[in-house]
């Protein structure tokens, strides 16, 4: 179930800001890499397919070379015959042929292909021996070089855009990753505080209690002497093993999510009823229960109990002897309302939404703990799809009324 949690502090702050740079800058430089590795890829390939291309159109070119004048497009075409003559291409630009090669394949050298300087892209030259002539032909990788320049800048957009996209993605799912951290170092500091505040209180009665009972049993007192301080000695482990309770309830609410069952809130709070009757009976209060049939809900049965019980026991601690704390169960419009009502104390209208904050404590001169109790059943509640409302007014008691969607 779902709760709201204390917001971090700044020192938790400025450390998952640090983890979720470091994933976003990770994540971002993983995925940046990745496209400059394709896009590598992608320019290999294209240069590779195009310096085929043009090998297969020199050589083609070459194989009719005999038609100088009508040669494939920024393709030229030069002869050079036995007695020295050239003969060219018409149109062929200024730098053409490259001579040092027709040299060399004229005196008996190898067919070769060469790279000639000139217009961006430069040339591309074959040039061989066909039938006692030497034959060059030249073609233009302008167009080419063109090509790739155009290819380089799509694939240098796709990078910063691909960038900007992966820092983005990056950052959310940073922020996705760290927020179970998030929630972690929040509800651990938020348990380190309950515990501490909770637990330091009674402990400290426990061991006073402890204390004075040794004086006694050293002092030789009577065993009808040191009852009652054996009696507020189990009284407070009593009170402590519900702090520490409380405590576990409040740091397992948000992991209880998949043990949902069906849970018939009449029995709960009849169990609820019969654990405190002692404790009313003497109190001299009347704690009765009033239910029109079973009232079933889905959810956990231990953290519902803590809630009637932690109602019954704050209706207790606020009614004087001689009262009445009267727990009604009903079921309408498919919602089961559970009201804990009773004529104590009440408290002031104002106070009503202080009542559920943690660590608040009864007015009246009342110092039994009131604050976690009250906020963890709001916490249980709200978790379970319900509201819990509190009514009250000074000297004329108070009530509590939780509704949950009925299973």
């Amino acid at each position: 179930m779902k709760r709201g949690g204390p917001a971090p502090s700044d020192q938790d702050r400025a450390l998952l800001t640090r983890a979720r740079r470091l994933i976003a800058l990770q994540t971002a430089a993983a995925i940046s890499v990745s496209l400059l590795v394709l896009g590598a890829l992608v320019l290999l390939v294209v240069t590779h397919s195009q310096n085929t291309a043009a090998e297969a159109t020199l050589r083609q070119t070459a194989a009719n070379a005999d038609d100088i004048e009508d040669p494939p497009r920024d393709v030229w075409i030069f002869v050079q015959d036995a007695d020295g003559g050239i003969r060219a291409t018409s149109d062929a630009p200024a730098g053409l042929p490259d001579r040092a090669a027709l040299d060399r394949v004229h005196a008996g050298g190898a067919s070769e292909t060469t790279r000639i300087d000139g217009r961006e892209g430069g040339y591309l030259a074959l040039t061989e021996r066909q039938d006692g002539r030497v034959v060059q032909v030249v073609l233009s990788r302008h167009e080419q070089h063109e090509e790739r320049e155009r290819l380089l800048g799509a694939l240098i957009a796709g990078e910063v855009v691909g960038l900007l996209i992966a820092l983005l993605s990056a950052a959310l799912l940073a922020h996705r990753a760290t927020a179970p951290l998030t929630d972690a170092l929040a509800r651990q500091r938020q348990f380190v505080a309950d515990a501490s505040h909770e637990l330091r209180t009674p402990l400290t009665q426990l061991h006073t209690r402890a204390q004075l009972l040794r004086m006694d049993l050293r002092a030789g007192a009577a065993v009808a002497d040191i009852s009652i301080d054996v009696d507020r000695l189990v009284t407070g482990t009593r009170q402590l093993g519900e702090v520490v309770e409380d405590l576990l309830l409040s740091s397992q609410l948000d992991r209880r999510d998949d043990a949902r069952v069906p849970v018939d809130l009449v029995a709960v709070a009849a169990g609820v009823i019969a654990d405190q009757a002692d404790r009313a009976r003497r109190q001299e209060m009347e704690l009765t229960l009033t239910a029109d049939g079973p009232a079933v809900v889905l959810g956990h049965q231990a953290a519902l109990r803590r809630v009637l019980t932690a109602l019954v026991d704050n209706a207790l601690s606020h009614t004087s002897a001689g009262g009445h704390v009267r727990v009604e169960l009903g079921t309408e419009h498919a919602t089961v309302t559970v009201v804990v009502r009773d004529d104590g104390a009440g408290f002031d209208e104002a106070d009503t939404e202080r009542l559920f904050a943690r660590f608040s404590r009864g007015d009246h001169g009342d110092q039994r703990r009131f604050g976690l109790g009250l906020a963890l059943a709001r916490e249980v509640v709200t978790g379970h799809g319900g509201t819990i409302e509190a009514w009250g007014r000074p000297g004329r008691g108070a009530a509590f009324t939780i509704r949950i969607p009925a299973a």
